[in-house]
């Protein structure tokens, strides 16, 4: 069994974070408190896992959804509000965020029958109304937390599909490739979970790849910075430009990729390299055909993995699933010209 790298995933950048901080606006000022009884969880659970390594195949569950509010304190799991099969509940943030666990864990298992993260049907646990005005989500290799946001910047971000997608995602890419979350093999965690997050929103909207907006938090964007987003796959670059959150940092080549320390090397802003790259093709075979192909490629790359390295295993991934008449003939074709198109 494969070691699983954890890693406290956020969905808005640090450097966001920063920016909004030089404009007076504080919204992250609560950090994540690990309480005994959490780290008491978490060791059990670790401990489970490592004596699951001699098994050939863990125990499955049912990827059961048990929705926790944390009633904007630091505690997860505080007040279970809601569980699989039970209730809806008088608060509409957790049916949103109950039932958009439920469209992702639908569209990963009848999608490529992949179960929950781990595929073993583990419980995806959500916590909502964390912290007080926090703006973020995350994922923090066991459970997905989401804040309420500012009220003017960001609204509450359990609200949009596609930030569950992408949290989720990252425990997917957590138990297959592990990505480490430094440098490029980070950068194509977040890749990842932005392409997922993407795809899931595009089949929830019955999008095509023509008609998607192509945007990654569109839909946490508050009354001052309404019509931007954190990310743009189509052109990463131009997701936002504000006195606020400063200007989107991404690059759209190898040419302009982030050398520096920041954000993990940065890992939520050379992530746009391998985004275009996803777009391009999507648009070229369309993003169903994409995410096959992508899922497929996850499921070979290490830890380790760099932007050279993830191409080597998607063109062989393009080959043999073009072989197998999954993907149209011309797949290798259009991935190299995509590859080639940032740079790689």
């Amino acid at each position: 069994m494969k070691n699983h790298p954890r890693c406290k995933c956020h969905i808005i950048p640090p450097f966001v974070v920063d920016e909004l901080k030089k404009a007076g606006i504080d919204v992250a000022t609560q950090n994540k408190t690990i309480s005994r009884e959490f780290r008491a969880r978490r060791a059990a659970q670790l401990a489970l896992r490592s004596s699951e390594a001699s098994l050939v195949e863990p125990p499955t569950k049912t990827a059961d959804r048990f929705v926790y509010d944390s009633k904007t304190t630091q505690n997860q799991r505080l007040l279970l509000v809601r569980k699989e099969g039970g209730a809806a509940s008088t608060d509409a943030v957790v049916n949103t965020v109950y039932e958009n666990a439920g469209t992702i864990r639908s569209y990963y298992k009848d999608t490529f029958n992949y179960l929950s993260v781990d595929n073993h049907g583990a419980d995806m646990i959500l916590n909502v109304h964390y912290g007080k005005a926090y703006a973020n989500a995350f994922w923090d290799g066991d459970e997905m937390t989401f804040g309420d946001g500012d009220g003017q910047v960001f609204i509450n971000l359990a609200n949009a599909l596609d930030v569950t997608a992408h949290e989720l995602t990252h425990g997917v890419v957590q138990y297959t490739a592990g990505l480490n979350y430094q440098g490029q093999s980070g950068a194509l965690n977040e890749h990842y979970a932005d392409v997922f997050g993407s795809v899931i929103k595009q089949v929830a909207k019955k999008q095509t790849a023509a008609t998607a907006d192509w945007l990654i938090g569109d839909e946490i964007m508050g009354p001052s910075l309404r019509g931007q987003a954190l990310r743009s796959m189509k052109a990463p670059g131009t997701a936002y430009d504000n006195p606020l959150m400063g200007k989107d940092p991404q690059p759209d080549s190898m040419a302009t990729i982030y050398k520096g320390s920041s954000d993990n090397g940065g890992v939520h802003i050379n992530s746009g390299i391998p985004n275009k790259v996803f777009y391009l093709v999507s648009i070229g075979i369309e993003t169903d055909k994409a995410a096959l192909l992508w899922f497929e490629t996850l499921k070979t790359l290490k830890p380790t993995t760099n932007f050279k390295s993830f191409k080597t295993a998607l063109l062989k991934q393009a080959k043999k699933l073009a072989t197998a008449g999954r993907v149209p003939a011309d797949t290798e074709t259009i991935a190299k010209q995509s590859f080639v198109a940032v740079g790689l």
